[in-house]
């Protein structure tokens, strides 16, 4: 076990994989991957049930919208604490709380009678997405070899994919069978038992004391990873809440077909963010990666432009922004641990999700209130456009030197 005079310090009693315990590896990596699923889950669900919630309960597209902004403005402000607070307590603690909390926010979305307590729900399960990246991260630096860590991470945030493949086909599946009510339920009881899963299964944490802790710095490579994850934000947040509903108000698509469109995004990204993830683990590939996908994401966007006259196209266009866009966030945070400072693995990934929570805060509202006054082809322009300024602040050369020194 490394100190944290290393350059990373192992906070759990875990077991090395190439140490032995293959089948230890493999459920610490399932588990990373269900944390991470049911961290954002939420997020999911309300954009492939949108058409039924705002039937049910009578939401606007702005109020849809804000429904994002709430849980994900809560994750952009809790993340520099949760960062923290993952490196003091151990990633194990906060993996449990995270699952825990995950599963008490989904009950409560199950049991809204109304806007209020739908939005106190979305809030409280901001929390577990703040918690996610930096306990992920911890664990990855602690157990996993540094030549596997970006195939493991590309791995662990398709997690979120596996969530939108979820919410967008067999939960919206049991919503029609069900009711919406009846999927959500379905989801916090799941998580739940994912929680206790992971109290089971996962090593203790090592208790980590206040002066082990290095202070470093923070430099300027962080704070353009911080903006190139708000403005990556705006972007795939804005696809996620209102890709579906766009498909039964614009394209004539069926509630089911219509969530079929977050599905398919969910299945892209796995499929990138594991594959972008192993390119991003080889030496001197992560730190071009950002502004090529990003790059390729506005080609994305633009393909749902033209789906509002070609409805055809929303399919390859929703496919590619999983490829690219939702890739490229797995990517960044094959940079934070590749580059964060000692003993900083939790606050530095903290920091950098804070800002792509931002943007999932910040997009979603933009995009309904551009489409109520101008329509959906300036909206998913503005997609567009949000991933182009992302891919000119990911330039290589802005990303050089180390995440965690001035």
């Amino acid at each position: 076990m490394r100190t944290e005079s290393g350059t990373d310090s192992r906070d759990m009693t875990a077991t090395d994989p190439e140490a032995g315990g293959t089948g230890a590896h493999r459920t610490v990596t399932v588990l990373l991957t269900a944390a991470m699923a049911f961290s954002m889950l939420q997020l999911y669900l309300l954009g492939a049930l949108g058409p039924r919630l705002v039937a049910t309960l009578g939401l606007s597209r702005t109020v849809l919208g804000l429904t994002t902004t709430t849980g994900f403005g809560l994750a952009a402000l809790l993340s520099p604490v949760a960062g923290r607070l993952v490196d003091r307590a151990g990633p194990r603690r906060c993996l449990v709380a995270l699952l825990a909390l995950a599963a008490v926010a989904l009950a409560l979305i199950a049991a809204a009678p109304g806007t209020g307590v739908l939005l106190c729900a979305v809030a409280l399960g901001g929390v577990p997405q703040a918690l996610a990246n930096p306990a992920t991260n911890k664990v990855i630096l602690a157990v996993v070899p540094a030549a596997r860590r970006g195939a493991v991470t590309g791995f662990k945030q398709s997690g979120v994919q596996f969530g939108a493949f979820a919410a967008g086909l067999p939960l919206s599946l049991v919503a029609a069978e069900f009711g919406w009510r009846g999927a959500v339920w379905l989801a916090a009881g799941l998580a739940a038992l994912t929680a206790a899963w992971a109290a089971r299964s996962l090593p203790d944490d090592v208790r980590v004391t206040r002066g082990g802790q290095v202070a470093g710095r923070r430099g300027s490579a962080v704070g353009r990873l911080a903006c190139f994850s708000l403005l990556l934000g705006c972007g795939i947040a804005s696809v996620n809440t209102y890709v579906a509903l766009f498909g039964t108000q614009r394209l004539g698509l069926g509630p089911t077909a219509a969530a079929a469109l977050v599905a398919a995004l969910g299945l892209a990204g796995i499929a990138g963010r594991v594959g972008w993830g192993r390119v991003a683990g080889r030496p001197g590939r992560a730190e071009g990666l950002p502004a090529l996908l990003c790059a390729l994401a506005v080609c994305a966007s633009l393909l749902l432009v033209a789906a509002v006259a070609v409805p055809f196209a929303v399919w390859p266009g929703v496919v590619a922004v999983g490829t690219f866009a939702v890739s490229a966030n797995a990517v960044s945070m094959v940079v934070v641990m590749q580059r964060a400072a000692p003993g900083r693995a939790g606050s530095d990934s903290a920091l950098v999700s804070a800002g792509f929570f931002a943007g999932f805060a910040v997009g979603p509202p933009l995009f309904g209130t551009l489409v109520s006054v101008a329509g959906y082809a300036p909206g998913w322009s503005l997609v567009a456009a949000e991933f182009g300024a992302a891919a000119v602040v990911a330039l290589p050369g802005f990303l050089r030197g180390p995440v965690g020194e001035a």
